[in-house]
């Protein structure tokens, strides 16, 4: 091989390392927060695109539904999904996690809650357990609402329906949105008219209707400790060997159900604020918060992260 042959030959690889190194560092820098349309899910997404922002990063918040969330993670079309309601999207999850695809990672909440509820008034005339549903059939039109299609509570009373567990077989799983069900549940509450609906905690529904969670969960439902959750954050394989400083910031990141309440009801009080601006409203009123989800994380180019978030919150409210 001629010199001239073997300088050419050396400066396309040169610039061929170049080239994907900058590729590399380019995918390293992008960050993908999975979401799906909850409240709750909304706000710890958007509080996360903003802390990864203001570390140099660049990222974004998608939204899909759970079972496209589990795909976007297992493809690497997505980071991280802050969402995982455990155990009643085992249904859904279990199978990437076993595979190795998906990673349970860390408990982001627990102490949440994920079952069916009633208004108040139901349950002190006698709703009060799984079992008692049938009992008022007629009085609630046999009917249970959900949220919208797809999602993991969705399926569960479904198969509640289909195999006629607690006598359900009768009725029929109105699916729709979180905003329209909630709609629907305050207005019948308002009204006194018996219904039956998906509720969970941290979200500000549980200090907007007079609500009471029914017992009688079990293992093939929304869990055996009467519908007790606990959040997960899940990341894509690979994340923590790609970006080590943000998965450390996810594994970091804890969000109590008094804060997601607090920032819920902040919300519910005055929409012009919106969920963004009120999470960082109460991150800057409670700085341990961040200072302890910053800890040992710096910015994408190796300065405090604390420091860079801080400046940032002063920058945005």
């Amino acid at each position: 091989m001629s010199s001239g042959l073997r300088r050419t030959l050396f400066a396309v690889l040169a610039i061929a390392t170049i080239f994907c190194s900058t590729l590399t560092a380019q995918a390293a820098d992008k960050i993908t927060v999975a979401s799906v349309s909850w409240t709750g899910v909304t706000i710890k997404s958007e509080i996360a695109v903003s802390v990864l922002k203001s570390l140099g990063y660049k990222a974004e918040n998608k939204v899909f539904s759970v079972p496209i969330t589990y795909t976007a993670l297992s493809t690497g079309d997505a980071d991280v999904f802050f969402g995982n309601w455990m155990p009643s999207m085992a249904n859904i999850a279990n199978k990437f996690f076993e595979s190795g695809k998906v990673i349970k990672y860390v408990a982001n909440m627990p102490g949440a809650k994920y079952t069916l509820a009633v208004p108040t008034f139901c349950a002190e005339a006698g709703l009060k357990d799984f079992s008692d549903i049938a009992k008022f059939g007629d009085k609630l039109d046999w009917k249970i609402y959900g949220i919208e299609p797809g999602n993991d509570g969705n399926m569960i009373i479904q198969d509640m329906i289909d195999k006629n567990m607690f006598g359900l077989g009768k009725f029929k799983l109105v699916a729709s949105s979180e905003v329209a069900m909630l709609s629907e549940v305050q207005a019948y509450a308002k009204n006194h008219k018996w219904i039956v609906f998906l509720g969970w905690a941290p979200h500000s529904m549980n200090e907007r209707i007079d609500m009471t969670y029914l017992t009688g969960s079990t293992d093939e439902t929304f869990g055996g400790n009467n519908g007790t959750a606990t959040v997960w954050t899940n990341i894509r394989k690979g994340l923590e060997q790609d970006n080590p400083n943000v998965a450390k910031l996810f594994k970091n990141m804890q969000f109590p159900v008094s804060m997601m309440n607090q920032i819920m009801t902040t919300v519910h009080k005055d929409k012009s604020i919106g969920f963004t601006k009120a999470g960082l409203l109460w991150l800057k009123a409670n700085p341990e918060m961040y200072e302890k989800w910053l800890d040992g994380v710096t910015t994408a180019d190796s300065k405090p992260g604390a420091a860079a978030f801080k400046a940032y919150l002063d920058s945005k409210v």
